[in-house]
Protein backbone atom coordinates (compact mmCIF):
# COMPACT_ATOMS: atom_id res chain seq x y z
CA UNK A 1 0.00 0.00 0.00
CA UNK A 2 1.44 3.35 -1.07
CA UNK A 3 2.07 6.11 1.42
CA UNK A 4 -0.47 8.96 1.40
CA UNK A 5 0.79 11.84 -0.74
CA UNK A 6 1.53 15.13 0.99
CA UNK A 7 -0.53 17.93 -0.52
CA UNK A 8 0.80 21.48 -0.20
CA UNK A 9 -1.43 24.55 -0.47
CA UNK A 10 1.03 26.01 -3.00
CA UNK A 11 4.31 25.04 -4.62
CA UNK A 12 6.64 27.25 -2.59
CA UNK A 13 9.51 26.34 -0.31
CA UNK A 14 7.74 28.32 2.43
CA UNK A 15 4.68 26.06 2.17
CA UNK A 16 6.88 22.95 2.13
CA UNK A 17 8.88 24.06 5.18
CA UNK A 18 5.88 25.16 7.24
CA UNK A 19 4.10 21.87 6.52
CA UNK A 20 7.12 19.96 7.82
CA UNK A 21 7.42 22.12 10.96
CA UNK A 22 3.73 21.57 11.74
CA UNK A 23 3.76 17.83 10.98
CA UNK A 24 7.10 16.69 12.40
CA UNK A 25 8.04 19.25 15.09
CA UNK A 26 9.50 16.78 17.58
CA UNK A 27 11.11 14.44 15.08
CA UNK A 28 14.86 14.50 14.29
CA UNK A 29 15.67 16.56 11.22
CA UNK A 30 19.42 17.17 10.92
CA UNK A 31 22.67 16.17 12.55
CA UNK A 32 26.29 15.31 11.98
CA UNK A 33 27.10 11.61 12.25
CA UNK A 34 27.70 11.12 16.01
CA UNK A 35 26.56 14.71 16.56
CA UNK A 36 23.64 16.28 18.42
CA UNK A 37 20.20 16.03 16.84
CA UNK A 38 18.37 19.11 15.58
CA UNK A 39 14.61 18.49 15.58
CA UNK A 40 12.26 20.13 13.08
CA UNK A 41 11.12 22.54 15.82
CA UNK A 42 14.75 23.47 16.56
CA UNK A 43 15.39 23.92 12.85
CA UNK A 44 12.40 26.26 12.62
CA UNK A 45 13.71 28.34 15.53
CA UNK A 46 17.16 28.58 13.97
CA UNK A 47 15.63 29.69 10.66
CA UNK A 48 13.81 32.52 12.47
CA UNK A 49 17.05 33.62 14.17
CA UNK A 50 18.87 33.74 10.84
CA UNK A 51 16.03 35.74 9.29
CA UNK A 52 16.32 38.27 12.13
CA UNK A 53 20.02 38.52 11.40
CA UNK A 54 19.40 39.07 7.70
CA UNK A 55 16.78 41.74 8.37
CA UNK A 56 19.16 43.56 10.72
CA UNK A 57 21.63 43.84 7.86
CA UNK A 58 19.04 45.10 5.39
CA UNK A 59 18.58 41.87 3.41
CA UNK A 60 15.11 42.01 1.85
CA UNK A 61 12.95 39.78 -0.38
CA UNK A 62 14.56 39.46 -3.80
CA UNK A 63 18.10 40.04 -2.49
CA UNK A 64 20.67 37.36 -3.22
CA UNK A 65 22.52 35.51 -0.43
CA UNK A 66 25.61 33.36 -1.12
CA UNK A 67 26.11 30.04 0.67
CA UNK A 68 29.68 28.75 0.27
CA UNK A 69 30.35 25.76 2.49
CA UNK A 70 30.69 22.05 2.99
CA UNK A 71 27.60 20.13 4.11
CA UNK A 72 26.36 20.81 7.63
CA UNK A 73 23.02 21.31 9.44
CA UNK A 74 23.45 25.11 9.40
CA UNK A 75 23.64 24.96 5.58
CA UNK A 76 20.04 23.71 5.54
CA UNK A 77 18.93 26.33 8.09
CA UNK A 78 20.36 29.19 6.01
CA UNK A 79 18.84 27.78 2.81
CA UNK A 80 15.34 27.82 4.30
CA UNK A 81 15.84 31.11 6.14
CA UNK A 82 16.70 32.84 2.87
CA UNK A 83 14.13 31.20 0.61
CA UNK A 84 11.18 31.36 3.04
CA UNK A 85 11.64 35.11 3.55
CA UNK A 86 11.49 35.70 -0.21
CA UNK A 87 15.22 36.26 -0.78
CA UNK A 88 17.25 34.22 -3.29
CA UNK A 89 19.81 31.63 -2.22
CA UNK A 90 23.03 31.29 -4.26
CA UNK A 91 24.69 27.99 -3.25
CA UNK A 92 28.35 27.78 -4.30
CA UNK A 93 30.07 24.42 -4.56
CA UNK A 94 32.88 24.06 -2.00
CA UNK A 95 35.01 22.59 -4.81
CA UNK A 96 35.01 25.96 -6.55
CA UNK A 97 38.20 27.95 -6.14
CA UNK A 98 37.83 31.11 -4.07
CA UNK A 99 38.26 33.23 -7.21
CA UNK A 100 35.32 31.41 -8.83
CA UNK A 101 33.23 31.86 -5.68
CA UNK A 102 34.01 35.59 -5.61
CA UNK A 103 33.10 35.90 -9.29
CA UNK A 104 29.73 34.24 -8.60
CA UNK A 105 29.02 36.48 -5.59
CA UNK A 106 29.81 39.56 -7.68
CA UNK A 107 27.85 38.39 -10.74
CA UNK A 108 24.79 37.56 -8.60
CA UNK A 109 25.19 40.85 -6.66
CA UNK A 110 24.95 38.97 -3.37
CA UNK A 111 24.06 41.16 -0.40
CA UNK A 112 25.11 38.60 2.21
CA UNK A 113 27.27 35.50 2.37
CA UNK A 114 27.50 32.53 4.73
CA UNK A 115 30.90 30.85 4.49
CA UNK A 116 32.31 27.86 6.35
CA UNK A 117 35.30 28.48 8.62
CA UNK A 118 37.46 26.24 6.44
CA UNK A 119 36.69 28.10 3.21
CA UNK A 120 36.79 31.53 4.85
CA UNK A 121 40.43 30.93 5.73
CA UNK A 122 41.20 30.64 1.99
CA UNK A 123 39.73 34.05 1.17
CA UNK A 124 41.42 36.27 3.74
CA UNK A 125 43.45 38.04 1.06
CA UNK A 126 40.45 38.59 -1.20
CA UNK A 127 38.54 41.85 -1.43
CA UNK A 128 34.88 41.78 -0.45
CA UNK A 129 32.25 41.93 -3.23
CA UNK A 130 30.88 45.47 -3.63
CA UNK A 131 27.20 44.78 -2.81
CA UNK A 132 27.78 42.76 0.35
CA UNK A 133 26.41 43.99 3.71
CA UNK A 134 26.81 40.81 5.75
CA UNK A 135 29.47 38.11 6.09
CA UNK A 136 28.85 35.18 8.46
CA UNK A 137 30.87 32.10 9.46
CA UNK A 138 28.36 29.33 8.85
CA UNK A 139 29.69 26.83 11.40
CA UNK A 140 28.89 29.12 14.35
CA UNK A 141 26.66 31.74 12.66
CA UNK A 142 29.16 34.32 13.90
CA UNK A 143 28.86 37.71 12.16
CA UNK A 144 32.16 39.17 10.98
CA UNK A 145 31.33 42.67 12.17
CA UNK A 146 34.33 44.38 10.59
CA UNK A 147 33.19 43.11 7.20
CA UNK A 148 29.45 43.73 7.71
CA UNK A 149 27.26 46.83 7.55
CA UNK A 150 24.15 46.88 9.80
CA UNK A 151 21.00 48.50 8.44
CA UNK A 152 20.27 52.11 9.37
CA UNK A 153 17.53 50.95 11.72
CA UNK A 154 19.95 48.63 13.51
CA UNK A 155 22.39 51.50 14.04
CA UNK A 156 19.68 53.74 15.47
CA UNK A 157 18.42 51.17 17.93
CA UNK A 158 21.80 49.97 19.16
CA UNK A 159 21.43 52.39 22.11
CA UNK A 160 19.48 49.89 24.18
CA UNK A 161 18.72 46.17 24.17
CA UNK A 162 15.06 46.71 25.02
CA UNK A 163 14.60 49.23 22.23
CA UNK A 164 16.45 46.92 19.89
CA UNK A 165 14.25 43.94 20.75
CA UNK A 166 11.03 45.93 20.34
CA UNK A 167 12.15 47.43 17.05
CA UNK A 168 13.29 44.07 15.72
CA UNK A 169 10.01 42.46 16.78
CA UNK A 170 8.09 45.17 14.95
CA UNK A 171 10.30 44.92 11.90
CA UNK A 172 10.08 41.13 11.72
CA UNK A 173 6.32 41.20 12.20
CA UNK A 174 6.11 43.49 9.20
CA UNK A 175 8.48 41.24 7.27
CA UNK A 176 6.38 38.17 8.03
CA UNK A 177 3.15 39.88 7.02
CA UNK A 178 4.80 41.06 3.82
CA UNK A 179 6.19 37.59 3.02
CA UNK A 180 2.76 36.01 3.36
CA UNK A 181 1.77 37.67 0.12
CA UNK A 182 5.22 38.26 -1.38
CA UNK A 183 6.30 34.69 -2.10
CA UNK A 184 4.65 33.30 -5.20
CA UNK A 185 5.24 30.01 -6.98
CA UNK A 186 6.84 31.76 -9.95
CA UNK A 187 9.26 33.78 -7.79
CA UNK A 188 12.94 32.98 -8.04
CA UNK A 189 14.20 30.91 -5.10
CA UNK A 190 17.75 30.00 -6.12
CA UNK A 191 20.51 30.69 -8.61
CA UNK A 192 22.72 27.65 -9.14
CA UNK A 193 26.00 28.20 -10.93
CA UNK A 194 26.92 25.06 -12.84
CA UNK A 195 30.40 23.74 -13.41
CA UNK A 196 29.90 22.11 -16.76
CA UNK A 197 32.18 19.80 -18.72
CA UNK A 198 32.28 22.45 -21.46
CA UNK A 199 33.89 25.08 -19.26
CA UNK A 200 31.08 27.61 -19.29
CA UNK A 201 29.58 28.24 -15.86
CA UNK A 202 26.00 29.55 -16.06
CA UNK A 203 23.66 30.82 -13.36
CA UNK A 204 20.52 28.67 -13.49
CA UNK A 205 17.49 30.49 -12.08
CA UNK A 206 15.12 28.13 -10.28
CA UNK A 207 11.72 29.20 -8.99
CA UNK A 208 9.85 28.03 -5.92
CA UNK A 209 7.61 26.04 -8.26
CA UNK A 210 10.58 24.36 -9.98
CA UNK A 211 12.07 23.06 -6.74
CA UNK A 212 8.90 22.29 -4.81
CA UNK A 213 7.28 20.52 -7.76
CA UNK A 214 10.29 18.22 -8.08
CA UNK A 215 10.17 17.41 -4.37
CA UNK A 216 6.44 16.63 -4.37
CA UNK A 217 6.55 14.69 -7.66
CA UNK A 218 9.12 12.31 -6.17
CA UNK A 219 6.42 11.05 -3.77
CA UNK A 220 4.82 9.27 -6.73
CA UNK A 221 8.08 7.42 -7.44
CA UNK A 222 9.23 6.28 -4.00
CA UNK A 223 7.76 6.13 -0.48
CA UNK A 224 9.66 8.00 2.23
CA UNK A 225 8.64 7.88 5.89
CA UNK A 226 9.50 10.03 8.94
CA UNK A 227 11.47 7.11 10.36
CA UNK A 228 13.79 7.01 7.34
CA UNK A 229 17.41 8.12 7.63
CA UNK A 230 19.37 9.76 4.80
CA UNK A 231 23.17 9.78 4.74
CA UNK A 232 24.35 12.80 2.76
CA UNK A 233 27.71 12.51 0.98
CA UNK A 234 27.34 14.70 -2.13
CA UNK A 235 27.68 18.51 -1.92
CA UNK A 236 24.42 20.25 -1.00
CA UNK A 237 25.28 23.07 -3.39
CA UNK A 238 24.68 20.64 -6.25
CA UNK A 239 21.00 20.51 -7.18
CA UNK A 240 20.92 16.69 -7.14
CA UNK A 241 21.75 16.52 -3.43
CA UNK A 242 19.87 19.72 -2.59
CA UNK A 243 16.55 18.59 -4.06
CA UNK A 244 16.68 14.80 -3.71
CA UNK A 245 18.86 14.63 -0.61
CA UNK A 246 17.43 17.61 1.31
CA UNK A 247 14.07 18.95 0.10
CA UNK A 248 12.53 15.52 -0.44
CA UNK A 249 13.43 14.06 2.99
CA UNK A 250 12.38 17.29 4.75
CA UNK A 251 9.05 17.25 2.92
CA UNK A 252 8.51 13.72 4.26
CA UNK A 253 9.80 14.32 7.80
CA UNK A 254 12.86 12.08 7.47
CA UNK A 255 16.24 12.77 9.13
CA UNK A 256 19.46 13.71 7.32
CA UNK A 257 22.95 12.89 8.57
CA UNK A 258 26.10 14.71 7.46
CA UNK A 259 29.76 13.66 7.48
CA UNK A 260 32.27 16.15 8.87
CA UNK A 261 35.26 14.68 7.02
CA UNK A 262 35.98 13.93 3.37
CA UNK A 263 33.94 10.81 2.43
CA UNK A 264 36.86 8.40 2.05
CA UNK A 265 36.01 4.65 2.05
CA UNK A 266 37.06 4.34 5.72
CA UNK A 267 35.01 7.37 6.80
CA UNK A 268 32.00 6.23 4.76
CA UNK A 269 31.99 2.68 6.14
CA UNK A 270 32.13 4.00 9.70
CA UNK A 271 29.34 6.51 9.00
CA UNK A 272 27.12 3.88 7.40
CA UNK A 273 27.62 1.56 10.36
CA UNK A 274 26.59 4.36 12.73
CA UNK A 275 23.65 5.82 10.77
CA UNK A 276 22.37 2.61 9.14
CA UNK A 277 20.83 4.71 6.34
CA UNK A 278 17.68 3.84 4.46
CA UNK A 279 18.53 6.26 1.63
CA UNK A 280 21.79 7.36 0.00
CA UNK A 281 22.60 9.32 -3.14
CA UNK A 282 25.90 8.96 -4.97
CA UNK A 283 27.57 9.50 -8.30
CA UNK A 284 28.57 6.39 -10.33
CA UNK A 285 32.25 6.74 -9.44
CA UNK A 286 31.61 5.73 -5.80
CA UNK A 287 29.83 2.44 -6.50
CA UNK A 288 32.15 1.67 -9.42
CA UNK A 289 35.18 2.00 -7.13
CA UNK A 290 33.55 -0.24 -4.52
CA UNK A 291 32.86 -2.87 -7.19
CA UNK A 292 36.33 -2.79 -8.77
CA UNK A 293 38.33 -2.53 -5.54
CA UNK A 294 36.30 -4.54 -3.04
CA UNK A 295 34.00 -6.94 -4.89
CA UNK A 296 35.61 -7.96 -8.19
CA UNK A 297 38.96 -9.01 -6.63
CA UNK A 298 37.11 -11.66 -4.59
CA UNK A 299 35.98 -13.30 -7.84
CA UNK A 300 39.48 -13.22 -9.33
CA UNK A 301 41.48 -14.66 -6.44
CA UNK A 302 42.46 -17.81 -8.29
CA UNK A 303 41.80 -19.77 -11.46
CA UNK A 304 39.08 -21.96 -9.88
CA UNK A 305 36.96 -19.02 -8.71
CA UNK A 306 37.46 -17.21 -12.03
CA UNK A 307 36.30 -20.31 -13.90
CA UNK A 308 33.22 -20.74 -11.68
CA UNK A 309 32.39 -17.03 -11.93
CA UNK A 310 32.30 -17.35 -15.72
CA UNK A 311 29.37 -19.83 -15.46
CA UNK A 312 26.16 -17.73 -15.55
CA UNK A 313 24.09 -19.52 -12.88
CA UNK A 314 27.09 -19.77 -10.52
CA UNK A 315 27.92 -16.10 -11.10
CA UNK A 316 24.37 -15.10 -10.17
CA UNK A 317 24.55 -17.06 -6.92
CA UNK A 318 27.94 -15.55 -6.04
CA UNK A 319 26.71 -12.05 -6.90
CA UNK A 320 23.65 -12.53 -4.70
CA UNK A 321 25.88 -13.50 -1.77
CA UNK A 322 28.10 -10.48 -2.48
CA UNK A 323 24.97 -8.28 -2.59
CA UNK A 324 23.94 -9.32 0.92
CA UNK A 325 27.40 -8.48 2.21
CA UNK A 326 27.30 -5.15 0.40
CA UNK A 327 23.99 -4.26 2.07
CA UNK A 328 25.56 -5.12 5.44
CA UNK A 329 28.48 -2.82 4.61
CA UNK A 330 25.98 -0.03 3.98
CA UNK A 331 24.51 -0.51 7.46
CA UNK A 332 21.98 -3.25 6.75
CA UNK A 333 18.91 -1.06 6.12
CA UNK A 334 19.59 0.49 2.73
CA UNK A 335 16.54 0.28 0.49
CA UNK A 336 17.24 3.15 -1.92
CA UNK A 337 20.70 3.72 -3.40
CA UNK A 338 20.22 6.51 -5.91
CA UNK A 339 22.82 7.03 -8.62
CA UNK A 340 22.89 10.27 -10.61
CA UNK A 341 25.13 12.83 -12.25
CA UNK A 342 26.45 10.50 -14.97
CA UNK A 343 25.87 7.08 -16.51
CA UNK A 344 26.85 3.99 -14.53
CA UNK A 345 29.06 1.29 -16.03
CA UNK A 346 26.95 -1.52 -17.61
CA UNK A 347 29.25 -4.08 -15.94
CA UNK A 348 28.63 -2.58 -12.51
CA UNK A 349 24.90 -2.28 -13.12
CA UNK A 350 24.74 -5.93 -14.21
CA UNK A 351 26.35 -6.89 -10.90
CA UNK A 352 23.95 -4.69 -8.88
CA UNK A 353 20.96 -6.36 -10.56
CA UNK A 354 22.17 -9.89 -9.92
CA UNK A 355 23.21 -8.91 -6.41
CA UNK A 356 19.65 -7.67 -5.76
CA UNK A 357 21.10 -4.45 -4.42
CA UNK A 358 18.43 -1.69 -4.19
CA UNK A 359 19.91 0.74 -6.72
CA UNK A 360 18.15 3.06 -9.11
CA UNK A 361 19.37 5.62 -11.62
CA UNK A 362 17.97 9.13 -11.74
CA UNK A 363 18.33 11.59 -14.58
CA UNK A 364 18.14 15.34 -14.73
CA UNK A 365 20.04 18.58 -14.99
CA UNK A 366 20.44 21.66 -12.86
CA UNK A 367 18.08 23.31 -15.37
CA UNK A 368 15.34 20.78 -14.46
CA UNK A 369 15.67 21.28 -10.67
CA UNK A 370 17.07 18.49 -11.29
CA UNK A 371 14.87 15.37 -11.21
CA UNK A 372 13.45 14.66 -14.67
CA UNK A 373 13.26 10.89 -15.10
CA UNK A 374 13.82 7.80 -13.00
CA UNK A 375 12.16 5.07 -11.03
CA UNK A 376 12.49 3.16 -7.76
CA UNK A 377 14.69 0.08 -7.13
CA UNK A 378 11.75 -2.29 -7.72
CA UNK A 379 11.19 -1.12 -11.30
CA UNK A 380 14.64 -0.60 -12.80
CA UNK A 381 15.61 -1.81 -16.27
CA UNK A 382 19.13 -2.71 -17.33
CA UNK A 383 20.91 0.26 -18.96
CA UNK A 384 17.75 2.38 -18.63
CA UNK A 385 17.09 5.45 -16.52
CA UNK A 386 13.35 5.25 -16.18
CA UNK A 387 10.19 7.06 -17.22
CA UNK A 388 9.60 10.80 -16.94
CA UNK A 389 8.40 11.93 -13.52
CA UNK A 390 4.63 12.52 -13.28
CA UNK A 391 3.58 16.00 -14.43
CA UNK A 392 6.50 16.47 -16.84
CA UNK A 393 6.78 15.71 -20.57
CA UNK A 394 9.66 14.30 -22.60
CA UNK A 395 9.99 14.52 -26.37
CA UNK A 396 12.64 13.25 -28.80
CA UNK A 397 13.51 15.52 -31.71
CA UNK A 398 15.65 14.94 -34.79
CA UNK A 399 15.38 11.17 -34.43
CA UNK A 400 17.42 8.88 -36.66
CA UNK A 401 16.24 5.60 -38.16
CA UNK A 402 16.96 3.82 -34.86
CA UNK A 403 14.67 6.18 -32.94
CA UNK A 404 17.58 7.93 -31.21
CA UNK A 405 17.11 11.66 -30.90
CA UNK A 406 17.74 14.75 -28.79
CA UNK A 407 15.72 14.86 -25.56
CA UNK A 408 13.55 17.91 -24.90
CA UNK A 409 11.57 18.41 -21.70
CA UNK A 410 8.66 20.53 -20.55
CA UNK A 411 7.04 20.91 -17.15
CA UNK A 412 6.86 22.80 -13.85
CA UNK A 413 10.47 21.86 -13.05
CA UNK A 414 12.02 23.60 -16.08
CA UNK A 415 14.20 26.57 -15.07
CA UNK A 416 13.28 30.22 -15.44
CA UNK A 417 16.41 30.77 -17.54
CA UNK A 418 20.06 31.71 -17.14
CA UNK A 419 20.73 34.70 -14.88
CA UNK A 420 21.58 37.84 -16.86
CA UNK A 421 21.94 35.78 -20.03
CA UNK A 422 18.82 35.80 -22.25
CA UNK A 423 20.88 34.79 -25.29
CA UNK A 424 22.01 31.48 -23.77
CA UNK A 425 18.50 30.94 -22.43
CA UNK A 426 17.08 31.30 -25.94
CA UNK A 427 19.58 28.75 -27.24
CA UNK A 428 18.15 25.96 -25.06
CA UNK A 429 14.49 26.93 -24.64
CA UNK A 430 11.90 27.34 -27.39
CA UNK A 431 8.98 29.75 -27.30
CA UNK A 432 6.61 26.99 -26.11
CA UNK A 433 8.63 26.36 -22.96
CA UNK A 434 10.42 23.19 -24.11
CA UNK A 435 13.99 22.80 -22.82
CA UNK A 436 16.74 21.16 -24.87
CA UNK A 437 18.67 18.83 -22.54
CA UNK A 438 21.27 18.29 -25.27
CA UNK A 439 21.28 14.62 -24.29
CA UNK A 440 20.84 11.90 -26.89
CA UNK A 441 18.91 8.67 -26.43
CA UNK A 442 15.70 6.80 -27.07
CA UNK A 443 12.47 5.96 -25.23
CA UNK A 444 11.19 2.37 -25.24
CA UNK A 445 7.62 1.09 -25.35
CA UNK A 446 7.32 1.36 -21.54
CA UNK A 447 8.35 5.01 -21.57
CA UNK A 448 11.83 4.35 -20.14
CA UNK A 449 14.55 6.72 -21.32
CA UNK A 450 17.85 5.17 -22.43
CA UNK A 451 20.68 7.68 -22.66
CA UNK A 452 23.30 7.34 -25.37
CA UNK A 453 25.38 10.43 -24.61
CA UNK A 454 25.66 14.19 -24.83
CA UNK A 455 24.84 15.79 -28.18
CA UNK A 456 27.95 17.99 -28.04
CA UNK A 457 30.16 14.91 -27.48
CA UNK A 458 28.93 12.85 -30.44
CA UNK A 459 31.65 11.85 -32.87
CA UNK A 460 30.67 11.34 -36.51
CA UNK A 461 32.40 8.30 -38.01
CA UNK A 462 33.96 8.02 -41.47
CA UNK A 463 30.70 6.77 -42.98
CA UNK A 464 28.46 9.15 -41.06
CA UNK A 465 27.79 6.87 -38.07
CA UNK A 466 27.09 8.44 -34.69
CA UNK A 467 29.70 7.35 -32.14
CA UNK A 468 28.86 7.94 -28.48
CA UNK A 469 32.15 8.28 -26.55
CA UNK A 470 30.48 7.79 -23.15
CA UNK A 471 29.47 4.25 -24.11
CA UNK A 472 33.00 3.33 -25.18
CA UNK A 473 34.39 4.92 -22.01
CA UNK A 474 32.07 2.77 -19.88
CA UNK A 475 33.51 -0.34 -21.57
CA UNK A 476 37.09 0.85 -21.06
CA UNK A 477 36.46 1.75 -17.41
CA UNK A 478 35.21 -1.77 -16.69
CA UNK A 479 38.79 -3.04 -17.09
CA UNK A 480 40.38 -3.84 -13.73
CA UNK A 481 43.48 -1.72 -14.42
CA UNK A 482 41.62 1.39 -15.62
CA UNK A 483 40.78 4.25 -13.27
CA UNK A 484 39.21 6.53 -15.90
CA UNK A 485 39.17 7.28 -19.62
CA UNK A 486 38.22 9.81 -22.25
CA UNK A 487 37.38 8.99 -25.88
CA UNK A 488 37.67 11.69 -28.55
CA UNK A 489 38.20 12.32 -32.25
CA UNK A 490 41.81 13.26 -32.97
CA UNK A 491 41.79 14.50 -36.60
CA UNK A 492 39.76 11.52 -37.78
CA UNK A 493 41.44 8.99 -35.48
CA UNK A 494 39.24 7.63 -32.68
CA UNK A 495 41.50 7.97 -29.65
CA UNK A 496 41.24 7.03 -25.98
CA UNK A 497 43.12 8.72 -23.16
CA UNK A 498 43.39 6.19 -20.35
CA UNK A 499 44.30 6.93 -16.74
CA UNK A 500 45.46 3.65 -15.25
CA UNK A 501 45.09 2.50 -11.66
CA UNK A 502 48.79 2.67 -10.85
CA UNK A 503 48.44 1.01 -7.46
CA UNK A 504 46.93 -2.07 -9.08
CA UNK A 505 49.47 -1.90 -11.88
CA UNK A 506 52.23 -2.10 -9.30
CA UNK A 507 50.43 -4.80 -7.33
CA UNK A 508 50.06 -7.06 -10.39
CA UNK A 509 53.28 -6.27 -12.25
CA UNK A 510 55.62 -4.51 -9.80
CA UNK A 511 56.16 -1.65 -12.24
CA UNK A 512 57.56 0.67 -9.57
CA UNK A 513 60.50 -1.68 -9.10
CA UNK A 514 61.31 -1.61 -12.81
CA UNK A 515 63.32 0.94 -14.75
CA UNK A 516 61.54 3.80 -16.52
CA UNK A 517 62.09 2.07 -19.87
CA UNK A 518 60.68 -1.23 -18.59
CA UNK A 519 57.72 0.53 -16.96
CA UNK A 520 56.85 2.44 -20.12
CA UNK A 521 57.07 -0.76 -22.18
CA UNK A 522 54.74 -2.58 -19.77
CA UNK A 523 52.26 0.32 -19.77
CA UNK A 524 52.22 0.39 -23.59
CA UNK A 525 51.62 -3.37 -23.64
CA UNK A 526 48.69 -3.06 -21.19
CA UNK A 527 47.15 -0.14 -23.08
CA UNK A 528 47.26 -2.17 -26.29
CA UNK A 529 45.65 -5.15 -24.51
CA UNK A 530 42.86 -2.86 -23.27
CA UNK A 531 42.34 -1.48 -26.78
CA UNK A 532 42.07 -5.01 -28.19
CA UNK A 533 39.61 -6.14 -25.49
CA UNK A 534 37.42 -3.07 -25.88
CA UNK A 535 37.35 -3.28 -29.68
CA UNK A 536 36.12 -6.86 -29.40
CA UNK A 537 32.99 -5.70 -27.58
CA UNK A 538 31.96 -2.53 -29.44
CA UNK A 539 30.56 -1.83 -32.89
CA UNK A 540 33.00 -1.87 -35.79
CA UNK A 541 32.71 1.89 -36.32
CA UNK A 542 33.30 2.53 -32.58
CA UNK A 543 36.63 0.70 -32.43
CA UNK A 544 39.52 2.67 -30.94
CA UNK A 545 42.41 3.29 -33.29
CA UNK A 546 44.83 4.79 -30.78
CA UNK A 547 45.36 4.73 -27.02
CA UNK A 548 47.27 7.37 -25.03
CA UNK A 549 48.38 7.13 -21.42
CA UNK A 550 46.93 9.89 -19.23
CA UNK A 551 49.62 10.19 -16.57
CA UNK A 552 47.77 12.54 -14.23
CA UNK A 553 44.22 12.18 -12.92
CA UNK A 554 41.62 13.91 -15.07
CA UNK A 555 40.31 17.24 -13.81
CA UNK A 556 36.62 16.80 -13.00
CA UNK A 557 33.46 18.66 -12.11
CA UNK A 558 31.99 18.32 -8.58
CA UNK A 559 29.81 15.46 -9.88
CA UNK A 560 32.98 13.65 -10.99
CA UNK A 561 32.53 14.12 -14.73
CA UNK A 562 35.69 14.82 -16.71
CA UNK A 563 36.03 18.41 -17.95
CA UNK A 564 36.29 17.29 -21.55
CA UNK A 565 37.13 20.70 -22.96
CA UNK A 566 40.51 20.54 -21.21
CA UNK A 567 41.58 17.46 -23.15
CA UNK A 568 39.79 17.44 -26.51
Amino acid sequence: MRKTLIELPELTLKALFENSLNSYADRPALQFVDGETMTYAMLGKKVEEIQEMLAAYDVKPGDRVALYSENMPNWVAVYFAVTTMGAVIVPILPDFHISEAMHIAIHAECKAAFISQKLFETMLDESQPPHMNLLVILDTLHILEKLSIPSKMSKVIQKGEEQFSKAMEKMNKGKKEESETAIKEEDMAAIIYTSGTTGSSKGVMLSHRNLTFDATAAQKVVDIYPEDRFLSVLPLAHTFECTVGMLIPILNGASIHYIQKAPTPTVLIKAMATVKPDFMLTVPLIIEKIYKNKILPNFQKNAIIRTLYAIPFVRKKLNKIAGKKLIETFGGNIRFFGIGGAGVSPTVEAFLREAEFPYCIGYGLTETAPFLAGTNPEHTKYKAIGPVIPGTKLELREQNEEGIGTLWAKGPNIMMGYYKDPEKTAEVMDEDGWFNTEDIGYIDEDGYFFMSGRAKNIIVGASGENIYPEQIEATINAHKLVADSLVFDNEGVLTARIFLDYDKLDEFFGVRQKSETQTRAKVEEILEEIRTEVNASVSTFSRIKKVVEQREEFIKTPTKKIKRYLYV
